[in-house]
């Protein structure tokens, strides 16, 4: 059974920082993102990473600000957000994929988390 679980979800003000994590078991996955929606908008891309090689993407509403990591040994992946501002409110969803390639697009990821809530108050 595939399981992604996340935690570090919470509220800041505005210039804080937080930690995503999630923990993927189940199954051999190339490629970890991170997306995230606010409430009638769809689902965006935020960060990527390939388990093997540890190739990173962001979005450029997220470089320079946020990183992605992981963790082999735990099978976890990390989303450190420093310099949060009011609009990176969303809840923010773990993904995992067999694949490689377009990775910046929802549909690429074959399972989800269930979502944990980034609250950034100005």
């Amino acid at each position: 059974q595939v399981q992604l679980v996340e935690s570090g979800g919470g509220l800041v003000q505005s210039g804080g920082s937080l930690r995503l994590s999630c923990a993927a078991s189940g199954r051999t996955f190339r490629t970890m993102g991170w997306f995230r929606q606010t409430p009638g908008k769809e689902r965006e891309f935020v960060a990527a990473i390939r388990w093997s090689g540890g190739s990173t993407y962001y979005a450029d509403s997220v470089k320079g600000r946020f990183t992605i990591s992981s963790d082999n040994a735990k099978d976890t992946v990390y989303l450190q957000m420093n310099s949060l501002k009011p609009e990176d409110t969303a809840v923010y969803y773990c993904a995992a994929t067999r694949g490689i390639v377009g990775v910046t697009m929802p549909i690429r990821y074959d399972y989800w988390g269930q979502g944990t809530q980034v609250t950034v108050s100005s």
